[in-house]
């Protein structure tokens, strides 16, 4: 049993930088706090998915401009670009849009339609906590 920087009581097989307190086979810079088997680099349990629209942008915890060139990557093949966010990150997906139509104005992008709302999740202790949504349309100018 060899254990290198893990911060848990529990007793745990082949792990390094764990932060989880539940025992784990395998496992390298995990956060999750479900049990996985040979996952690496992994902060959600969520799958990525490969398949989605092309015209929506999911904002999350990247840099503020990695968002707004993407974005302006698929408004170049797109009329209209949506993004969306949650919760925390809804100050962030206003700062992309508002970078989006001020600082390419000759460009002629706009916003378009903003819709907000709340969604009903299920927290990790089994509560169920309302988050509050927004989704900005950035189009272009006709």
């Amino acid at each position: 049993m060899s254990t290198e920087n893990s911060q848990s009581s529990t007793p745990k097989e082949t792990t390094e930088n764990t932060q989880s307190s539940t025992p784990k086979e395998t496992t390298e810079n995990t956060q999750s706090s479900t049990p996985k088997e040979t996952t690496e680099n992994t902060q959600s349990s969520k799958p990525k998915e490969t398949s989605g629209n092309r015209d929506t942008i999911f904002i999350g915890k990247k840099p503020l401009m990695a968002y707004v060139t993407s974005t302006l990557i698929q408004l170049a093949n797109l009329p209209a670009v949506y993004i969306k966010a949650r919760g925390m990150s809804i100050g962030r997906a206003v700062d992309v849009a508002q970078i989006i139509a001020r600082k390419t104005e000759s460009a002629g992008y706009i916003i378009g339609a903003i819709n907000i709302g709340s969604e009903a999740l299920e927290s990790q202790d089994g509560r169920t906590r309302n988050v509050s949504t927004i989704e900005i349309e950035v189009k272009r100018n006709s």
